[in-house]
């Protein structure tokens, strides 16, 4: 796989898992509804944040490692291509559960700066999240990626964070809009879970092939 399309995969895979339901889409849903809409884009760039420190740390500590040690880097393969299908597995169970919004009107006096730090927080303490960038980078970027990946890929991966969050926030913020993401949460879950699964397989079949 080239680099460019090696980058491209990535960006998509990180964008199917920031598009899957979970604590981030929930806080950042939840804010825009029972606080405001500043709020909610105030914790969607707190989101792409987090998603640019996650990026930094794969591509300059982890690669350092698994240039040195490629049986690691096929282990991490596999066991990214597993959590993958545990993560589908996951979303699928709970495609037919609503969501769960908690309106903490107790935080009324919550201010734009406040709900940046609580998008940052989450995104950082969710050890799911650096889980999937790892398995994403190690699985799909090359060993020796060119210097251009290094400084494309976390204002991208910033982009694609801050932005789907960004869209989450405008859409909970607003009634319609809303209402029609939840009445097909259900298969818009399972679309997700599917292509997650994919990738998992893939992953794991691929494992062998090192320098892919």
């Amino acid at each position: 796989m080239s680099p460019s399309a090696a980058v491209f995969t990535i960006l998509t895979a990180l964008l199917i898992g920031a598009m899957s339901p979970g604590p981030s889409f929930v806080i950042v849903a939840r804010n825009a509804i029972g606080l405001s809409r500043r709020d909610g884009l105030a914790t969607a760039l707190g989101m792409g944040i987090g998603g640019v420190f996650f990026s930094g740390i794969a591509l300059l500590g982890l690669y350092t490692l698994l240039a040195a040690v490629t049986w690691l880097y096929v282990s991490l393969k596999v066991a990214g291509g597993l959590y993958l299908i545990y993560l589908a597995s996951k979303i699928w169970r709970g495609a037919s559960r609503p969501l769960a919004f908690t309106q903490d009107n107790a935080n009324a006096g919550s201010t734009p700066r406040k709900s940046f730090w609580i998008g940052l927080s989450t995104q950082l303490s969710n050890p799911k999240t650096a889980i999937y960038y790892g398995s994403i980078f190690a699985a799909l970027l090359p060993q020796h990626p060119p210097l251009w990946c290094y400084l494309a890929l976390p204002p991208a991966i910033f982009s694609i964070e801050a932005g789907w969050y960004t869209v989450v926030a405008v859409c909970f913020s607003s009634k319609r809009p809303r209402e029609m993401y939840l009445r097909a949460k259900t298969w818009v879950d399972r679309v997700a879970a599917g292509a997650i699964t994919a990738l998992g397989l893939r992953l794991i079949f691929a494992a062998h092939r090192v320098g892919l």
